[in-house]
């Protein structure tokens, strides 16, 4: 979509991505090892809105990271972060969702193309999702 400049563009579609992570990360670097992509920003950037992360199985505590890369990958800034703490998950007992705390009042906001990387510090099954509307 071509803009205008200085014009207004507010978020053309709802969006919604997810993820598996199994693989732990323990390099915190600007190279880490072990991250997944979530979602990559449209042509004009995006609004992310939401982001969770839920354990599939029982865990341990743990570090969850969010990073973000304007190269495709090569280098991601670690952008967000939580403690996952150890929940114990069966056919009884559901999850608890980890919540980075997105919200329409305190979006994230990415740059055209810009992607979302996410891991975690435990191998241990986890899902991320997000919700963003790309510009």
């Amino acid at each position: 979509m071509a803009v205008t400049p200085n014009s207004i563009v507010s978020p053309q579609m709802p969006k919604s991505a997810a993820c598996a992570v199994t693989t732990a990360n323990t390099t915190f670097s600007t190279s880490p090892t072990n991250t997944v992509l979530l979602l990559t920003a449209g042509s004009n950037g995006a609004r992310v809105t939401k982001l969770q992360a839920i354990p599939l199985e029982t865990v341990t505590a743990n570090f969850l990271q969010v990073y973000r890369s304007t190269d495709s990958g090569t280098t991601k800034h670690l952008k967000a972060a939580a403690t996952g703490g150890s929940d114990t998950v069966s056919g009884t007992d559901g999850p608890t969702v980890i919540d980075f705390g997105l919200s329409d009042e305190a979006p994230m906001i990415l740059q055209a193309g810009e992607q979302l990387y996410v891991a975690t510090g435990i191998t241990k099954g986890y899902h991320f999702t997000a919700e963003y509307a790309d510009y």
